[in-house]
């Protein structure tokens, strides 16, 4: 069986997508809607397929089986709960909200609904990563102690929606900060409470465009992420983690883990392919779909997110490190509890 997808959004994630199935023999594209038509007859025209300006017009236009909601994150929950109440299976491209409640209703509405719900997010499914998990799972590096995390490059974001509060929900936190935040809770567990400190604004725009971010478990481990729109980070690691018996770096091109004993660094990766990755996810979703696999990100895992998020957006706020349980909504001090 073949499974029918349809994309809802045809900007440049919706184009990664394009090319993602082209890899695949048990699912394809079968209709591309947005608001903007000569951006979706674009996208699907080389396809041969339906084209439509909205959700609801795909839906009533071509026979799918689940969406991939690509449009920018103020409308995933019109988008997805549209597919939601037709029955549809949902992969969302995160941030999954940019408020808690309205992901809440999302998930909530899926389980009523009995259709598959996730949130997009693809490092997790980079082959490097989960080689990493896997080492930590061995005890290679023994009970871990610190994560570092760092995405930062240098990216003019004053023409595009990313730097719109209302679109988008902020800035680099909640863009970049959701990876970062689903890397941090597959190694560590639950993130007890946060700590955001902003740097320097140098682009001048309404968000932030460089951070760092401190996330702590209840056990007491910590991440440290560094986000930035503004700065290149000059090294291939952007991931290392830090264990009682040694240390893992997870880079672009390549990957290694060092034990205490050892004197170099042994290989264990070739780095990091975005086109793989979200492969990867959409195999795992077509396999859950089919019934074959569990969601490797659960809808909790996507809930967990949106919180962590939120909680930042209260410290960074507050100037000081505030509970994730504590926060009820994004950027609104009143709802802290």
């Amino acid at each position: 069986m073949t499974l029918r997808f349809g994309l809802v959004g045809a900007g440049g994630i919706a184009r990664s997508y394009v090319e993602v199935f082209a890899g695949l023999d048990d699912a394809r594209i079968v209709g591309i809607a947005d608001v903007d038509q000569s951006a979706a007859r674009r996208l699907g025209g080389p396809l041969g397929i339906r084209v439509a300006d909205s959700i609801d017009a795909l839906i009533h236009s071509v026979e799918l089986d689940a969406v991939i909601v690509c449009t920018p994150p103020d409308s995933h929950p019109h988008v997805a709960l549209a597919a939601i109440n037709a029955g549809l299976g949902v992969l969302c491209e995160k941030p999954l909200a940019i408020e808690i409640a309205a992901a809440r209703r999302m998930v909530a509405s899926s389980a009523a609904a009995g259709t598959l719900f996730t949130m997009a997010t693809k490092f997790r499914f980079v082959e490097d990563v989960l080689a990493a998990r896997r080492l930590v799972d061995q005890d290679v590096i023994g009970e871990i102690i610190q994560l570092e995390n760092t995405f930062a490059s240098r990216v003019d974001m004053r023409d595009r929606w990313n730097s719109d509060r209302a679109v988008s929900g902020g800035g680099v936190l909640i863009d970049n900060g959701t990876h970062s935040v689903d890397i941090a809770r597959y190694f560590l567990g639950p993130i007890h409470d946060v700590l955001v400190v902003e740097r320097q604004h140098t682009q001048q725009l309404a968000v932030e465009d460089s951070v760092q971010l401190l996330l702590r478990t209840t056990a007491g481990a910590v991440a440290t992420v560094d986000l930035s729109w503004s700065y290149d980070n000059t090294t291939d690691t952007y991931l290392q983690v830090y264990g009682t018996e040694g240390a893992l770096a997870v880079g672009w091109r390549e990957s290694a883990v060092r034990e205490n004993r050892a004197n170099e660094w042994t290989p264990f990766g070739e780095g990091y392919d975005k086109i793989r990755c979200m492969r990867s996810q959409v195999r795992n979703f077509c396999a859950a779909l089919a019934g074959t696999e569990d969601l490797a990100i659960t809808p909790a895992d996507a809930i967990a997110s949106v919180q962590v998020i939120a909680a930042a957006y209260q410290s960074l706020e507050a100037g000081d490190w505030v509970a994730v349980d504590s926060v009820r909504s994004i950027g609104s001090a009143s709802d802290v509890a």
